[in-house]
């Protein structure tokens, strides 16, 4: 196993057999988000994008939470309505906020949110920037936004909840800032999987265990024909799951159909392009 100090020490990283492990460690305040943290996301999802034995990210939150949304007590010293306030806000969005939420989101790997605590806020986003997202039944998912602090859902919530749950469901969420338990989160399709608190590892490491071994370009490839399927018709789609085709299956279905031949698991390589 590999342990990596990050600059600002609010994040941990490990990497254990190709599985690469960023955990938010803020647990006194359930990993709320400031500069520093997001910064140590950066720093260590640019770790990942160098190091070409990962081939799965596992993101989650140390102790009892997986992150309770921006640091509200950081906020709370700008004075209202101050211009200071403003710029305060915007530059840590452009420096610090978006760029680490981009970078989970771009990742060239496969990526889970390990959820085992409330995500509530920008802690909701970071859940649903993974591609799959599973949560222990005892926790919950909430906007808290706009109701309680008057600003648009961002760190891509507003892009998240309507891909994944639609838009009706996207706009109680936002604009009424209910929680959402765990169970409901998987009926709506907001999360892949709840399951009870002692299964929590079990059922993230089966799903590494796919991950792990599969091919990080053919992952890429699928990230992006779902993510992008809404802005093209139907036989559009079919042209470009052709092109993503000519790519993979001189690359990857020999091996494949080999391997099913064979009755083994394909070992594909960590080629990411």
């Amino acid at each position: 196993m590999t342990n990596i100090s990050m600059p600002n020490e609010t994040v941990l990283f490990d990497n254990k057999d190709g599985v690469a492990t960023v955990t938010l460690n803020r647990p006194e305040s359930l990993n709320s988000m400031n500069d520093a943290l997001m910064q140590d996301i950066s720093s260590a999802m640019n770790i990942v994008e160098e190091d070409e034995s990962i081939r799965v990210l596992v993101v989650t939150g140390a102790g009892r939470g997986f992150c309770s949304g921006a640091d509200l007590n950081e906020a709370a010293l700008v004075d209202e309505g101050s211009t200071g306030a403003e710029v305060a806000g915007e530059i840590s969005m452009q420096e610090f906020f978006n760029p680490a939420l981009a970078s989970i989101k771009n990742c060239s790997v496969p990526t889970i949110a390990r959820v085992n605590g409330v995500a509530a806020g920008g802690g909701l986003g970071i859940a649903l920037a993974c591609d799959l997202t599973i949560a222990v039944k005892s926790t919950f998912f909430v906007a808290t936004f706009g109701p309680r602090l008057g600003i648009v859902p961002d760190m891509g919530s507003t892009w998240s909840l309507p891909m994944r749950a639609g838009r009706a469901r996207a706009m109680g969420m936002a604009m009424l800032g209910e929680r959402i338990d765990a169970a409901q989160a998987e009926e709506w399709g907001l999360i892949w999987k709840a399951v009870d608190d002692d299964q929590l590892d079990i059922e993230v490491a089966k799903a590494t265990a796919i991950l792990r071994n599969s091919s990080p370009v053919a992952m890429q490839r699928i990230r992006t024909s779902i993510d992008n399927s809404s802005l093209h018709t139907f036989v559009e789609q079919l042209s470009i799951e052709l092109d993503h085709q000519s790519v993979l299956i001189p690359k990857n279905m020999a091996e494949g159909a080999q391997a099913f031949l064979e009755k083994r698991e394909p070992v594909f390589n960590s080629d990411r392009t």
